[in-house]
């Protein structure tokens, strides 16, 4: 019995302690509305679509998407979104990339941007990319059960880029972290909100301990699947570097870059 509460103990902590970038299910505790979770899902080098985790199938109905379940072979399709907290010199790079090949993006952005490089947010809407909502601090929504305190911190973003752009975010959320909870869900969706996760993603986060050029090439370009959402961190010296060729592979092999209002429409 010690042994299965320890056990219990250190997975509960490990979901803390990596979330968002697991590529195994960590969640160790029985399901209720408002446990939380850290996303995953399961890549594959077999350009297949991973399937929806078990655990997350509450997510169906509640107004969360990881891929475009709706792509076919003849129109293959990809989605580009960056997690966008602060600018290091690389997220303009990535737009003149974006620009290069008029490819447009989801960018979710905390408050901390569009204060400091508001130019910067100001060029991705003005260049049509969607600028969504990521929360004004990042913190752990998990943590957040009660509906008003939910809209709040959603509300607070939505007001930054109000005042300093003029304008709302697009209707998508993503939770920092990609922690959340099946009412995190819920609230996002009655706050107009639709949840963002992705298909796939690889460790570009932490800008010392980047990824060499080649590696990240090949990683990325080994887990494409039609109907991909694609996270990307525009902070990345490695991404910044190679999203050109990511970008004219793709186009040579038939993708197109859709949008999120393409990906959740009629979902």
């Amino acid at each position: 019995m010690k042994f299965k509460v320890w056990t219990a103990a250190v997975l509960s902590l490990l979901a803390v302690s990596t979330p968002g970038h697991a590529e195994e299910a960590i969640s160790s505790f029985h399901h209720t509305e408002t446990a939380g979770y850290s996303w995953y899902c399961k890549n594959n080098d077999s350009h297949t679509p991973p399937e929806l985790p078990s655990e997350f199938s509450f997510m169906v109905g509640n107004g969360g998407y990881y891929l475009d379940e709706k792509a076919t072979e003849d129109d293959p399709v990809l989605y580009l979104t960056f997690d966008a907290g602060y600018e290091n010199g690389n997220i303009a790079k990535i737009l003149d990339v974006l620009k290069k090949h008029e490819a447009k993006g989801a960018f979710f952005v905390l408050g901390n941007l569009i204060r400091r490089d508001t130019a910067l947010v100001r060029r991705m809407l003005d260049e049509g990319h969607l600028v969504c909502n990521h929360t004004d601090q990042h913190h752990d929504m998990t943590k957040i059960t009660d509906p008003a305190k939910f809209k709040a911190e959603l509300d607070a973003l939505a007001a930054i880029l109000r005042e300093y752009c003029g304008c709302d975010p697009a209707p998508f959320y993503r939770p920092p972290e990609g922690r959340f909870s099946e009412r995190n869900l819920k609230c996002a969706a009655d706050c107009g909100y639709k949840t963002i996760f992705w298909s796939f993603a690889y460790a570009d986060w932490d800008n010392s301990r980047q990824m060499s050029h080649d590696k990240a090439l090949k990683k990325v370009l080994s887990h494409t699947h039609n109907g991909e959402v694609i996270l990307l961190h525009p902070t990345s010296a490695t991404n910044a570097a190679i999203l050109d060729q990511l970008l004219t592979e793709w186009e040579k092999q038939g993708y197109r870059f859709g949008t999120l209002y393409e990906l959740t429409e009629n979902a």
